[in-house]
């Protein structure tokens, strides 16, 4: 698995240690409504959740570099594995924060480390994400990343305890020259 740097973040692999840091951040209801999970009840929950869905090769918990604390998620969803219909060299982003860390850029920050690593080392075409029509604030977030509203909205029930809710529907593009359109690179590292 790749390691990915920003100013302020590590991406890294996912460790059963980080069962406290995710529980603590997975309780509030907060977050869980935004992300489309139920809120976590014991530690035991979010240790499940390391070992059965963040254990894989497209999804890296992120680290404050400053305290080694994690205190989200940052991942992509390959074509098959996604909750919108994709193109097969298409992918699915999608992440959340812990609600200490709101409204100061490092959902942006995470989010345009993932958009380099996505075109530069798997060459997709296209990236896909969605949100809940009731969470503008991550719309806003892939907004400022270069995504752009599709108009679509599309009834999510593979999350949030399977009922279903509407997400709004974003994309960003590659140009055929391979520079990406309307997001410009950063200067994040690739470890």
């Amino acid at each position: 698995m790749k390691r990915i740097e920003t100013e302020r973040l590590k991406f890294r692999p996912w460790r059963e240690s980080d069962a406290q840091d995710l529980f603590r951040w997975a309780s509030d209801p907060d977050i869980g409504e935004r992300a489309g999970w139920p809120p976590h009840k014991t530690l035991d929950d979010s240790l499940t959740v390391i070992r059965t869905i963040f254990s894989n090769d497209h999804t890296w918990a992120l680290e404050l570099k400053q305290s080694s604390q994690v205190i989200g998620c940052m991942g992509y969803y390959p074509y098959g594995e996604s909750n919108i219909d994709i193109g097969e060299h298409d992918a699915e982003v999608g992440y959340w924060i812990a609600k200490p860390w709101w409204n100061k850029g490092l959902c942006t920050e995470a989010l345009h480390a993932m958009i380099d690593y996505c075109f530069d080392e798997k060459e997709f075409d296209t990236l896909w994400a969605d949100c809940f029509v009731d969470n503008p604030a991550s719309g806003r977030v892939m907004e400022k990343c270069g995504f752009r509203d599709t108009g679509r909205t599309n009834q999510l029930s593979r999350l949030y305890h399977s009922q279903a809710r509407p997400v709004k529907i974003y994309l960003l593009a590659r140009q055929k020259n391979n520079r990406f359109y309307p997001h410009q690179q950063s200067k994040n590292t690739l470890l």
